[in-house]
Order: structure tokens, then C-alpha cells, then sequence
């Protein structure tokens, strides 16, 4: 019996040393073998063994490792100015000179003085880097405005850099990131309010956040803003237990968060009960670490608890961090997470806190095709090498990116 022909694709990736599938049920979390991935129209046609494929475009991993594109599951990559003098300074120990932007005020002080057109510009080579270190799909938090024109501005950012970047954004409307100077606490929570209509019938965004902390938002101000988010359509997020403690998961579990972000002070039984209600726990080991977190989340307690993690770079105006490599190596060091379950955090983990997880975040037939090639051995190297950034193709949805356009 003859031999049947080659199947033709439009891409094919062979020669890795290791391909990790990253499936839901990948007993090893990441499920490892090796081989390429034939991808067709945008989609995944195989994976592993594709030696009875051949491609219109081939890439020759060259013995290293192909795995899922990341997805950044928390950022808040769209803002205006820079705190690099505060930094400075902070690390320095001392006060950040005279005129120097300082805190969330300062940035939203910067970020109200931009119009759309400099937000996307100011934006857009901070997405750039992230696709060159290998993210194709994340997150963009609001909350820099803090007003409702502010905030408009912000999400038509989102909507602008998810058509005219590399990389695909999530919008999240956050308006309850902090209470501003020049507004009083109720009347604020009074314009969010009405500005969540607005946002869900604009399309603008796709989830509603609240953050819940001493000295932000309060429970009963944290549920009456995701209620309204989730009658209006908008799937709630929930940042939780920053800097205190706050019996905020209770209130996750209630209105039927996707996810739960921070975690800092989140008890291990309510971690649990949040394991049990499916929500997605988002840890942010480069945050704590730009901060200098007094507390800062240990990830191998989230995973005894039972959650999916979803691992974040949170690049912000306080951790400009774009690189998800480096967010891995420290999830590992730092939270006690092994490679697995940081990698497994950084591509299905996060698709799942997106609401993603059924076209992104793992390598099976089907799926949409982003992935990247890594010019390592094995994947434990990406947690080895820290701070190296090992990524030598990206390809999202199929299409090759070239490194100019990175």
C-alpha cells in the first residue's frame, strides 16, 4: 500500500527539542514532547510527531523549545508620563525630588494630559517589547484616568493598540483603582457607576475590576460597582487583600469572579474556597519585588490550594516590567513555584483568567496559532537564564512576525 502524500500547511514549525503542549490535562502540567507544530489558516493543524506535513513557510526550531505564546494576565501597560525619578529615589532611600511625579496621583496627573493619539504612541513601544519577549496575547487595565473622560481615553487606547500592535489586548475597565484628590469618595463611586452602561454598550471593554484594600475601595462600594459591571454584561475581576486583609474573596466567590488578583493577605482557607469556585488566582512576583513588598504572595501557596495561577508582568507606572521570562524565573525563586506550574501560569493558566482558555494558552489542533520558538535546550532554562530574553520567533495567529516589527 502506497505511502500517503505529504499534507501541505501554511506554516511548520520542526525541529524542537521539546514542544509543550500546555493542555488543560497535561498530567506534567505542560505536557512536553517534541517534534513541530503544522499550523493552517491561523489554526493549529498538529502537534508533536509532523513529519507527514510539510509547509509553504518552514521554521526550524533548531533543537529548542516551542510552547504556547504568553498571555499577561494583569497590566496596566496604557498610561502617560514616567516615575522613574520616584523610583530612583525610593531605591536610593531617600524623597523623590521636587516636581517629580509621584504615586497613582502623579500618573494620573500625567496620563489626564495625554490625548488618545499619545497614549497609544506611549504605549505601543512598551507592547512591542513584550511581543519580542514572547507575549502575543495580554491583559490592559484602566485606572489611570480617574475621571470618566480620562477613563474613555484610556479604553480607546486599548481599542487602538489591540487593532494596530502585534499583540492582542483584553480591555478591562478599572475606574476603581483609587479614589482621585479631586472628588469625593461617594461621588466618584457615583460616576463609575454611571460611566459601566456606557462602557458595555461601547464595546470598550470586556471585564469590570474593582480594587478592595484599605484606603481604596470598600466591600460594599467593591459590590455595588462589579454588580452593576455584570448586569451591564462585563465579567468581574477583582483586585484583593494588596495591603490587608479584607474578606474580599467571600465576595468573589459571590458575584462569580473570573479572577482574583494580588492575593497578598488572602488567607490559605479562603484561597481554598476560591480554588473550589473555579476562580482564577493572578500572582504578580515582579510587582512585589519593584515594590519592595513587606508581604510579598508565596505562589507555592496558590498552588496547594488547589487554583489555576495565572502568572503577570502587572507592567505599570511602579514595575515596568514586559518581560513574562522574568516573571517566570521569579514566580520560581521568589514564590516557590517549580518551572511547570510557572510556565503552565504564563500561557493556560492566564488564558483562563481572560476567559481565553478554549483558543489560546495551549498548543492542541484547533487552536489558534500563537506560539513562539525559545533558543533553549529544555524549558527549565527559561527560569535558569534570568533575565535573558531567549525568544527568537513569534508567531501569532498563524503569521510569522519579523523582528523589525517587534
Amino acid at each position: 500500500m502506497p505511502e500517503p502524500s505529504p499534507r501541505e500547511v501554511d506554516l511548520l514549525i520542526t525541529g524542537a527539542a521539546e514542544v509543550l503542549t500546555c493542555a488543560a490535562d497535561a498530567p506534567d502540567l505542560i505536557g512536553v514532547t517534541s517534534g513541530g507544530v503544522a499550523i493552517d489558516a491561523g489554526a493549529i493543524a498538529a502537534v508533536g510527531d509532523v513529519s507527514a506535513w510539510t509547509g509553504r513557510q518552514v521554521v526550524d526550531a533548531q533543537g529548542g523549545v516551542v510552547l504556547p505564546g504568553f498571555v499577561d494576565a494583569h497590566t496596566h501597560v496604557v498610561f502617560g508620563g514616567s516615575r522613574v525619578e520616584e523610583y530612583a529615589a525610593r531605591v536610593a532611600g531617600v524623597e523623590p525630588p521636587a516636581g517629580a511625579s509621584v504615586g497613582i496621583v502623579g500618573t494620573t496627573t500625567a496620563t489626564r494630559a495625554c490625548g488618545v493619539a499619545e497614549l497609544v504612541a506611549q504605549a505601543a513601544p512598551r507592547i512591542a517589547e513584550m511581543v519580542a519577549a514572547g507575549t502575543t496575547t495580554l491583559e490592559s487595565k484602566t485606572g489611570y484616568g480617574l475621571q470618566p473622560e480620562a477613563e474613555l481615553r484610556l479604553l480607546e487606547a486599548n481599542r487602538l493598540l489591540d487593532a494596530g500592535t502585534d499583540a492582542e489586548l483584553v480591555s478591562t475597565y478599572l475606574g476603581a483603582h483609587a479614589f482621585p484628590t479631586d472628588v469625593a469618595p461617594g461621588d466618584y463611586v457615583d460616576q463609575i457607576l454611571d460611566q459601566i452602561p456606557d462602557v458595555a454598550a461601547a464595546g470598550l471593554a470586556e471585564f469590570c475590576d474593582a480594587y478592595c484594600d484599605q484606603g481604596y475601595f470598600d466591600l460594599d462600594q467593591t459590590r455595588r460597582i462589579l454588580v452593576r459591571g455584570v448586569e451591564h454584561g462585563l465579567a468581574p475581576k477583582l483586585h484583593l487583600d494588596a495591603y490587608s486583609h479584607t474578606g474580599a474573596a467571600d465576595l468573589a466567590i459571590e458575584v462569580d469572579a473570573v479572577s482574583v488578583d494580588h492575593l497578598n493577605f488572602t488567607t490559605e482557607p479562603e484561597l481554598r474556597r476560591l480554588a473550589e469556585a473555579g476562580i482564577v488566582g493572578v500572582y504578580m512576583p515582579c510587582l512585589d519585588y519593584a515594590v519592595a513588598h513587606p508581604h510579598p504572595v508565596q505562589g507555592r501557596l496558590l498552588a496547594e490550594s488547589g487554583m489555576e495561577i495565572a502568572l503577570a508582568t502587572d507592567v505599570c507606572p511602579g514595575c515596568m516590567v514586559t518581560n513574562m521570562q522574568l516573571a517566570i524565573a521569579m514566580a520560581c525563586r521568589s514564590g516557590g513555584l517549580s518551572v511547570a506550574q510557572a510556565v503552565r501560569a504564563a500561557t493556560f493558566g492566564a488564558a483562563r483568567s481572560l476567559n481565553r482558555s478554549d483558543r489560546i494558552g495551549s498548543l492542541e489542533p484547533g487552536k489558534q496559532a500563537d506560539l513562539i520558538v525559545l533558543d533553549l535546550p529544555r524549558h527549565e532554562d527559561i527560569a535558569y537564564r534570568i533575565g535573558r530574553n531567549s525568544v527568537t520567533t513569534v508567531v501569532k495567529s498563524g503569521t510569522v512576525l519579523e523582528e523589525t516589527s517587534w
